[in-house]
């Protein structure tokens, strides 16, 4: 009589992420990250600064070329290392496992969160459009005299952080359909803007901006002419020539098309990432850049550049003193009323929404990604099981980790501020990240590179210096953009050296 063999128990499968997005969704990311509130406010503060509509539109086209470049750039990186944490990864792998820290610390800090932030808290205050009783000085509970404290229109930003976040622990798929959805709507609605300036040309605007043969357009763009910029906070004029004052307002432009690189952290789960990454990356980027500076276009076809803010009407006071610098919104109002006021309005809700649940979405990729190296909260490094809505795992510890501290900065009313310190800080590690594409040539040569990046080395040379110039300026004219975002990120090497530490005791008690 033979004995019937016991069965084996199977290990359990660890989870891990499922590549459950393909080329449409990662395009999403890319341009639902890009499309925040930026493009409908920033011109107008850019405006006071050129004095110029050709100068207006030379920003944007200088942050056109950087953006596309660097995207081509990454697509090299992104294809060579299809792994979770994108940026992080390129520049531990690079320049160093601390230049990688230091990156991810910063993103935690204040890039990621600071944004989802600052844009969560956009969303409530065009919210207060439609419900007058949303808006920051509706507070709640209020600590002082300053921004600190709890009021309806953060409230709102924290109420759908939550509910975003949630929403992302089910699973990489239903995160990018919501995406997909949002980031379609805001894409037609930037269009819909553009064609509202084919059908709501101002015939004076057109005058004062472009003049006969495109005069007035060039007027204030000469190379000799000088430009005042206010050196600081509350600090004296200078007077500075074009190249210097297009990069000084780079601060604006910059910003707005910043976030292109989240698509980067998801990399472990998008489909044939060799492929689609790069794809991704030109396509966002290409196409919302294209639709931004169509905007600007817009925005000078019908507003005149130059007003005034004391002016009755909405073209007297122009672009440049639009009510809250809501130029977009100033120009629906101008083409249909009241009407077209809650239009802009209803279209930058989307599009806020959009970008919260895609920057969220991709940034708890880095933090688990840097768990993982033992440089984060180790329960960050776990990801979920599948589940009845999820196929593979999910980051949910770290998506709750970052939930946590974006809400935190919500009630602290400084997101704002940090925002305008680490720009300077954002420059320098895309800087770092393309110089690693140099190095990484170099000490990898035989990696396998399904993609190389189009036009090297000349073309992320070029943004090299390009940006190294921006950085300069912003060093000389603008210190309030730049020392403040350096300290932010060299507070990270302390914390670099006790996660080392606590790492290496960690794995000596393991051992013993």
């Amino acid at each position: 009589m033979t004995s019937s063999p016991i069965p084996q128990k199977q290990a359990p499968v660890s989870p891990r992420f499922v590549r459950g997005m393909g080329l449409f969704s990662a395009t999403a990311i890319v341009m639902g990250s890009m499309i925040g509130s930026g493009i409908f406010i920033v011109s107008a503060d850019m405006s006071r600064t050129v004095g110029s509509p050709a100068l207006l539109v030379a920003a944007w086209l200088v942050t056109a070329v950087m953006t596309i470049i660097g995207a081509l750039s990454y697509g090299e990186l992104a294809a060579m290392m299809p792994r979770a944490g994108g940026q992080y990864v390129y520049l531990r792998e690079a320049l160093g496992p601390l230049c990688g820290f230091l990156y991810g610390w910063t993103l935690f800090l204040v890039i990621q969160t600071g944004t989802v932030a600052a844009v969560g808290v956009a969303f409530g205050k065009f919210l207060g459009v439609f419900f007058p009783s949303v808006g920051a000085s509706h507070w709640l509970w209020h600590i002082g005299t300053g921004n600190i404290g709890l009021n309806t229109a953060n409230l709102a930003a924290i109420v759908i952080i939550i509910l975003l976040t949630l929403l992302n622990t089910f699973g990489v798929k239903l995160g990018a359909t919501v995406q997909n959805i949002f980031t379609s709507a805001k894409v037609l609605a930037l269009a819909a803007l553009v064609l509202v300036g084919l059908v709501a040309k101002n015939s004076a605007a057109i005058a004062a901006n472009f003049g006969a043969n495109w005069h007035n357009f060039w007027l204030g763009a000469g190379w000799h002419t000088q430009h005042a910029v206010q050196v600081g906070v509350g600090g004296p004029t200078a007077f500075v020539g074009l190249l210097s004052v297009v990069a000084v307002v780079q601060v604006g432009s910059l910003f707005s098309a910043d976030a292109w690189n989240n698509v980067t952290f998801t990399a472990g789960e998008i489909e044939n990432p060799r492929r689609n990454l790069p794809l991704s990356l030109a396509l966002g980027t290409g196409t919302v850049l294209l639709l931004y500076i169509l905007c600007n276009f817009v925005y000078l076809s019908v507003l005149p550049m130059a007003g005034s803010p004391s002016a009755a009407t909405i073209a007297g006071r122009g672009i440049q003193f639009a009510a809250q610098d809501r130029v977009a919104t100033a120009v629906m109002e101008s083409a249909f009323g009241s009407i077209g006021a809650k239009l802009m309005a209803a279209a930058i809700l989307v599009s806020t929404f959009g970008c919260v649940n895609g920057m969220l979405l991709a940034g708890a990729r880095v933090y688990y990604a840097m768990a993982r190296d033992g440089l984060f909260f180790h329960s960050v490094a776990k990801l979920s099981g599948a589940s009845r809505l999820s196929a593979g795992g999910v980051p949910v510890n770290s998506l709750w980790v970052q939930c946590a501290w974006t809400c935190l900065l919500c009630l602290s009313g400084s997101y704002g501020q940090l925002l305008d310190y680490v720009i300077f800080a954002v420059l320098l590690f895309y800087i770092l990240t393309i110089a690693g594409l140099f190095v990484l040539r170099r000490t990898q040569p035989d990696a396998p590179r399904p993609y190389r990046a189009y036009g090297y080395p000349v073309l992320p040379a070029l943004y090299i210096a390009m940006a190294a110039w921006i950085c300069v300026v912003l060093l000389r004219y603008k210190p309030q953009y730049t020392w403040p975002g350096l300290v932010i990120v060299l507070l990270g090497v302390p914390v670099y050296l006790l996660w080392k530490r606590l790492g290496a005791a960690a794995a000596t008690g393991d051992a013993s």
